[in-house]
């Protein structure tokens, strides 16, 4: 999906006037932000939306402050993709799925000693879940990714 599309998938529903109006600016640079760019180029000028903007951001800097600050926001959170290379002979299926249940393991482990000792999960012991659970849940990606292109497939 392209960045003009997702805006206006999410426009839509409200509408363009109501959504300019909440940010100040013109029902028609809004309807623009929603057409294809004329040009692919980031130094182009003209309307370019925030969203592709924002894109320009992330290819400058590697910090990912606004990622983790816009998923918050859409009360969610932000896992990076994995890089997964389709040649690459570090582990096969069984020892992947083998990992996956370990990091499971792991992360209960952590829930269980967080309440054991007085039945309430403390804010220290709830930053040490949610640390197991990223971890699950960038290794589940890993996993996944892996699959999608063919990984596994060789060899077994």
């Amino acid at each position: 999906m392209q960045s003009y599309e997702a805006l206006r998938r999410s426009i839509d529903p409200v509408g363009v006037k109501a959504v300019a109006h909440r940010l100040g600016v013109s029902a028609a640079l809004v309807y623009k932000w929603c057409q294809p760019p004329e040009s692919e180029e980031p130094q182009s000028g003209g309307a370019r939306n925030p969203l592709d903007r924002l894109q320009l951001i992330l290819k400058i800097s590697p910090d990912r402050s606004i990622v983790h600050w816009l998923c918050h926001e859409a009360d969610g959170f932000f896992v990076p993709n994995p890089q997964v290379s389709p040649g690459r002979p570090d582990a096969t299926l069984l020892a992947r799925t083998q990992q996956l249940v370990q990091e499971f393991s792991d992360l209960l482990r952590t829930v269980t000693q967080a309440i054991e000792d007085d039945g309430k999960i403390k804010p220290h012991e709830a930053e040490r879940i949610r640390s197991a659970w990223e971890m699950l849940k960038s290794s589940c990606e890993c996993f996944a990714s892996a699959c999608e292109v063919g990984h596994f497939g060789r060899g077994i």
